[in-house]
């Protein structure tokens, strides 16, 4: 297949716009089941009823795993979130009401992977973290109790696409059935390495739109922030991440820690 132009490049895949379809092209390294464990996800997202690509077929592609999917007209949130920062409550507020749709969607058990599940292994593969600190994350995950909703799981801004007032949610691979609030909490560390200011309205609002409170969102912040040192992540600031857990392992309340 000759592959068209590159339209956006990332940890684990480039996607490349050919035949006004999207074809995401996974890099080597990465297990044979990876675009099959994604597109499960989407596509289980799509039957929700989100404005979520459609995936059209998932298949080698010049020796390599690729999905096949729908091509999305637009911008993303984030560059128009960029251009536009004097209007930052107005494009923030759209990421807000785009989770809070997410999150409406209740999840069986068998359905789609559970979060606890991932983050523990996370935390178990984090290897800056110390056998005790991966204890007691531990010991707080298993002490958290939710009801299963759907969650993104990375969620932020530049994963959705406007089109006018039609807004697609994209990348689809770090969906779980999980807690809400840790879905909040996992989105706000996103946008706060980048923007401290961005994050804290972000968090605002969301707990002004959803009715919970930030202590809520907080007490999932060091087992996030545990779960994302488990990640390569270039732009991530590793220090800003471990600091979150050693607070935590060193007895401060979670208030503290966000």
């Amino acid at each position: 297949m000759n592959l068209g132009e590159l339209v956006a490049t990332g940890n684990t895949a480039n996607l490349y716009e050919w035949n006004n379809k999207i074809v995401k092209i996974f890099k080597e390294n990465l297990p044979p089941t990876e675009s099959f464990y994604e597109a499960k996800k989407q596509e289980y997202a799509y039957s929700c009823g989100l404005n979520v690509p459609e995936i059209f077929e998932v298949r080698k592609v010049n020796g390599l795993q690729a999905i096949i999917m729908e091509f999305i007209e637009g911008e993303t949130l984030g560059h128009l979130l960029l251009k536009n920062l004097n209007d930052a409550d107005r494009y923030i507020n759209v990421l807000v009401k785009v989770q809070k749709r997410i999150h409406e969607v209740k999840v069986e058990s068998d359905e789609i992977e559970r979060m606890d599940e991932k983050i523990s292994r996370k935390i178990e593969s984090a290897p800056s973290l110390n056998k005790s600190q991966k204890s007691m994350l531990l010991n707080k995950l298993n002490s958290l109790k939710y009801e299963p909703r759907l969650c993104h799981g990375d969620l932020h801004p530049f994963n959705l696409i406007m089109n006018e007032e039609v807004v697609s949610i994209i990348d689809w691979v770090d969906a779980t059935a999980g807690d809400i609030r840790a879905d909040v909490c996992r989105t706000y560390l996103l946008i706060a390495q980048h923007s401290l200011d961005l994050a804290e309205l972000y968090l605002q609002l969301y707990c002004c739109n959803i009715n919970i409170s930030k202590s809520e969102i907080r007490q999932w912040m060091p087992i996030i922030a545990g779960a994302r040192l488990a990640e390569i992540v270039s732009s991530e600031d590793t220090q800003r991440l471990m600091d979150i857990v050693n607070q935590f392992c060193n007895g401060c309340s979670t208030d503290d820690v966000l």
